[in-house]
């Protein structure tokens, strides 16, 4: 196992296009470390110069305290799993986990050893006999896993590896992931641009945008509290409502009348932005106490949770409720926060300040 460290990593392309700005990170041994972001935010290109398929424009990577700047792929202990899942059509299951072992010239015993352990591990049993176009696109996942899986690597390398999978499959596997990595205590590093992934997988998450790093945290110090603007408006479906306040008489009001509870050493001389979850508000009938005139503009039913958009002072509020509250489309409605504080952001810099 093996901690990684990656120092002011910069990519830069000859055409001048710059895929990662400055990128810090900090993976512990044994860590199942995610990043998370957009598409074109630095996030595979950063996998990449990891697993040493990019050569970083500057900066250092250290796997296991060892510079691995000059060290090909093959040298640096790592395994690979890629959204596409790669495996050679002609061969069968159990060929195509044994080939990385072939290929490095292990005694046969061995490499039957390292497959029948991998196979059980990633139940393909029955499998082991088919070629990869008698396969299921979950059944294909769970070899291209397994595979890497044989070489018994310092370091797992994953770059969206269930996209190409259906919704119900990307759960299942999100489950065996989570175990494996459990069971094996392996540094992993999962890229996605699925934030429903990234909570459910990741010990922690680095939230990357424009090639830079904008938080790294455990999902709940992400969720709960967003160190930026972007953070905030990415994490979480539907996403944080955010309000320009002002803070007097001890509240933060917002436009169009809502008033929040504000955090200990909020800053006087800012414009500030006040973040707010859909489940830390509450539609009722208009009128009722401490709430803000609103209307219905839509209602999304869940089966376990409705989630409306309310107009209400002159912009659009999503509040999540449960589905026994019931309102219809255009319906005149009442909006208020049911409690907690709020995060709040400086406006000009975007940043978290209280």
């Amino acid at each position: 196992m093996a901690g990684i460290e990656v120092t002011s990593l910069h990519k830069r392309y000859p055409d001048g296009t710059v895929a990662v700005e400055h990128v810090d990170l900090s993976i512990g041994d044994g860590e199942l470390f995610v990043m998370l972001g957009p598409s074109g935010c630095g996030k595979t290109t950063t996998l990449r110069a990891m697993a040493g398929l990019e050569r970083q424009t500057s900066g250092d990577i250290r796997i296991g305290g060892t510079l691995v700047n000059d060290l090909p792929p093959a040298q640096r202990d790592i395994a690979m799993v890629f959204q596409f899942y790669a495996l050679y059509p002609h061969l069968k299951t159990r060929d195509n986990l044994a080939f990385p072992l072939r290929a490095e010239g292990l005694p046969k015993a061995e490499v039957r050893e390292r497959v029948d352990e991998a196979a059980r591990m990633m139940e393909l049993g029955p499998l082991l006999d088919r070629k990869p176009q008698r396969l299921s696109g979950g059944e294909q996942q769970r070899v291209a896993l397994a595979r890497a899986l044989v070489r018994r690597p310092r370091v797992f390398l994953m770059d969206e590896p269930l996209t190409n999978l259906d919704a119900e499959q990307r759960a299942d596997m999100r489950t065996e992931i989570k175990h494996l990595q459990g069971v094996l205590g392996t540094t992993m590093v999962y890229v996605t641009h699925d934030q429903v992934e990234a909570m459910s997988l990741g010990h922690r998450i680095a939230i990357l945008n424009k090639g830079r790093v904008e938080q790294v945290g455990t999902p709940l110090e992400v969720y709960d509290r967003p160190a930026s603007l972007f953070c905030a408006a990415f994490i979480g479906s539907p996403p944080m409502n955010l309000f320009d306040v002002e803070l007097a008489d001890g509240a933060l009001h917002a436009s169009g009348g809502l008033v929040l509870a504000p955090p200990a050493g909020l800053p006087r001389d800012r414009s500030l932005i006040a973040g707010v979850r859909p489940e830390a508000l509450e539609v009722t009938a208009q009128g009722a106490d401490r709430t803000v005139p609103g209307r219905v503009v839509s209602a999304e039913t869940l089966g376990d949770e409705i989630n409306y958009v309310v107009s209400s002072g002159g912009r659009d509020v999503r509040v999540r409720m449960p589905p026994t509250v019931r309102f219809a489309p255009d319906a005149p409605v009442g909006v208020r926060h049911t409690g907690g504080i709020p995060p709040v952001y400086d406006s000009s810099t975007e940043e978290l300040v209280a």
